[in-house]
């Protein structure tokens, strides 16, 4: 069994917080030392509370599906003899009520661009393939409710 770790930081500072008027900027640091800038949405809780140019946990869940997709994807055209020169995945994710009222990361829009050289170019279909191969087989997709929507483009 694979364990990874994460740990989420934030402190309360000298703000009130029991006024609800407290910021809800944080950090995440990963087990590898990497730390980044994290809050809540500025969707759910209004700036100053929130920091818009850190990231969100809408974000991260839509970016781990993302990067969990593209590194099947390229596991996978690698495996098949493509070769991938570029991914650029542009993504989409829209939050909705649930059956209990509650706000869900509904759906999810992957728009990867793959740029291929060599011999062997696949076809739109066998493009298509390969992305519902990296989808079956991405853990974090494996891991979700959501919907899931690849619209793959083959750049020339």
């Amino acid at each position: 069994m694979n364990e990874h770790i994460v740990e989420v930081i934030w402190e309360r500072g000298d703000q009130n917080f029991l006024d609800n008027h407290y910021s809800r900027k944080h950090t995440i640091r990963f087990d590898g030392g990497l730390e980044i800038p994290a809050s809540s949405s500025p969707n759910t809780v209004p700036v100053p509370y929130s920091d818009a140019s850190a990231a969100d946990p809408e974000e991260l869940l839509i970016a781990a599906l993302s990067n969990c997709h593209m590194l099947w994807f390229l596991h996978i055209a690698s495996r098949r003899g493509f070769r991938v020169d570029s991914y650029v995945d542009s993504v989409t994710g829209t939050m909705a009520p649930n059956a209990n009222r509650k706000l869900f990361l509904a759906q999810v829009i992957l728009n990867p661009a793959t740029k291929f050289s060599g011999e062997k170019i696949p076809t739109f279909e066998e493009l298509e393939h390969l992305h519902h191969l990296a989808h079956v087989e991405c853990f974090i997709a494996n891991s979700v409710l959501t919907e899931i929507i690849c619209k793959p483009t083959l750049v020339n």
